[in-house]
């Protein structure tokens, strides 16, 4: 009987073969990495980084998880930082990179892995022509962003073009006999080197038809000095959006929005919300608007008038928003205002002081919820499909709404079917959602308290496991007097506090605080800006 002939593998091509299955695996490794190309992580402002495989409720705690390093930087930085892992830099090779922008105008590129001090790269967007500066706190009139305001609005990349935008401020001046120039420039920087793109930076210009305040000849015209850019920068659809407040309340002042073309820089689109009144900022705390999977934006505005029911005006105080951007206008297809808006305008209450969050069905890509609030700390539940107008007795079932402290300054995060707040002087919270529905009571909370205005969580999770809540306390209404503190709890369960930063703070001790600051968890890091400095935590080195 014979017997068939064995053949050998050969060798070259075995190894070859593993070769390319680790290639692959790393690859697929690479794939996996988070990229925070946006405030809250997506557009729908989640606040929930799904892919982060290293952090865990078992290793973030004071033994393994604490301090790792500092960027020193120019200026004190408000803008949430942003990461993108394996970006090939011409002649420096390929780095993760974590993105910081500063209130002095500069826009750093470091390796977000902490290998050197230095940046990558970079650049300081002031204008070039003539004598430049971040304009000033005294300029303003309001001591809440000090010294200087440059960049506050957590910029946005576009990873199609590999562009960073970011909205930037300055004061300029030609001589010294000439008067101060305010202006404000949107920038389309490579994300690379930094350097300029699609012939930007183009500087911010409106006018709308109105009789409002400031208002001159039946226009009014975007003022570069008053108007405050504090949410975060939104893309989506191949738009840039951009929106304004104001620096406290120091007027005259309106709510902005304007969108930009992502690849020409060419303004598309201009909206106010108050042309034949005032005010009606949006702020919301330093966090965006959201869109939805359909190019519909969310945006919360702050006190102001409202006269669009019963009187038809065009005033949208204290209201949440839903635009669309149509040919080449900015049109609303549905609002939310509280029935109490009066007494929100007259007591200092701001719907807008919170930013929206969608929540998605049970398939996940479709946004069946939206939760927002304001400084009354009243919490609402809303369809994003018919959100329902004025509050009225007779549309009251399209409105859910729960108290939660004295007021919410930021946006809540969601992550598995739960949705975590942390309002003004309450506990952090955890609620069961179920597709697209809040519970009206928490399932846990913390045992510890904010200690001042609270702030918006941030989650780390692989997929729907160790999820990880984090919070940043800033404990100031500037950048005064305090450092932040970074805590960690148990995402399944926010009564067990896994770590914070100041049970050691010799080792583990924060920079100066800035308010709204928002962590960025990416690749088993935890970045926290403030006064000069980015402070990285992570897995402690042995």
């Amino acid at each position: 009987m014979s017997h068939p002939s064995v053949v050998p593998i050969p060798i070259v091509p075995l190894r070859r073969f593993w070769i390319a299955f680790l290639l692959l695996i790393a690859n697929l490794a690479s794939a996996q990495q988070v990229r925070v190309t946006t405030s809250q992580y997506d557009n729908r402002r989640t606040s929930s980084n799904q892919n982060e495989s290293i952090l865990t409720p078992i290793n973030v705690n004071p033994t393994t998880f604490g301090k790792l390093a500092e960027f020193s930087v120019d200026g004190s930085v408000y803008a949430q930082p942003l990461y993108l892992p394996g970006v090939n830099i011409p002649g420096k090779g390929t780095h993760n990179l974590l993105f910081v922008a500063t209130e002095r105008d500069s826009v750093y590129a470091f390796d977000a892995d902490g290998e050197a001090p230095q940046p990558i790269w970079h650049v300081n967007l002031l204008p070039k022509d003539m004598p430049s500066s971040a304009v000033s706190a005294s300029d303003v009139q309001c001591p809440f962003i000090s010294p200087s305001l440059g960049i506050t609005s957590t910029p946005v990349i576009d990873t199609a073009t590999g562009t960073l935008f970011v909205l930037a401020r300055s004061s300029s001046r030609s001589n010294f006999l000439s008067g101060t120039q305010h202006s404000q420039h949107l920038h389309a920087l490579a994300i690379t080197t930094g350097q300029e793109k699609f012939g930007g930076p183009v500087t911010i210009s409106a006018s709308v038809a109105g009789t409002g305040e400031g208002s001159s000849g039946g226009r009014v015209t975007f003022d570069p000095l008053r108007e405050n850019p504090r949410a975060s920068l939104l893309l989506t659809n191949g738009a840039v959006y951009l929106t304004w407040a104001s620096s406290c309340d120091v007027g005259p002042y309106h709510g902005w929005v304007m969108a930009y073309d992502a690849r020409t820089l060419k303004q598309l689109a201009v909206f106010n919300t108050s042309p034949n009144a005032g005010e009606s900022g949006i702020w919301q705390s330093d966090t965006g608007p959201a869109a939805d999977e359909e190019g519909n934006v969310y945006v919360s505005t702050g006190n102001g008038v409202f006269d669009v029911w019963p009187r038809h005006g065009q005033d949208y105080g204290d209201s949440l928003l839903k635009l669309k951007l149509t040919g080449d206008r900015l049109l609303i297809k549905d609002y939310f205002t509280p029935q109490n808006e009066q007494t929100l305008n007259s007591n200092d209450s701001d719907l807008g002081s919170g930013g929206p969050v969608l929540l998605p069905d049970k398939t996940g890509t479709r946004s069946a919820g939206l939760v927002f609030g304001g400084k009354e700390g009243v919490l609402y539940e809303v369809d994003p499909n018919h959100i329902g107008g004025l509050q009225k007795a007779n549309n009251a079932e399209l409105v859910r709404s729960m108290s939660l402290s004295d007021g919410i300054f930021g946006a809540a995060a969601y992550w598995n079917g739960q949705l975590y707040t942390f309002a003004s002087g309450d506990f952090l919270k955890q609620f069961t959602v179920t597709d697209g529905r809040v519970a009206q009571a928490y399932s846990a909370r913390s045992k510890q308290r904010s200690s001042f205005s609270g702030g918006t969580p941030t989650i780390s999770a692989n997929g729907d496991r160790d999820g990880v809540v984090w919070i940043v306390e800033t404990r100031a209404w500037n950048q005064g007097g305090s450092r932040a503190i970074l805590s960690a709890y148990d995402a399944t369960n926010v009564a067990k506090r896994l770590y914070a930063s100041d049970e050691n703070p010799t080792r583990d001790q924060a920079s100066m605080a800035v308010r709204f600051a928002i962590a960025t968890v990416a690749n088993g890091r935890v970045y926290v800006g403030g006064v000069n400095t980015v402070t990285i935590y992570g897995l402690l080195r042995r």
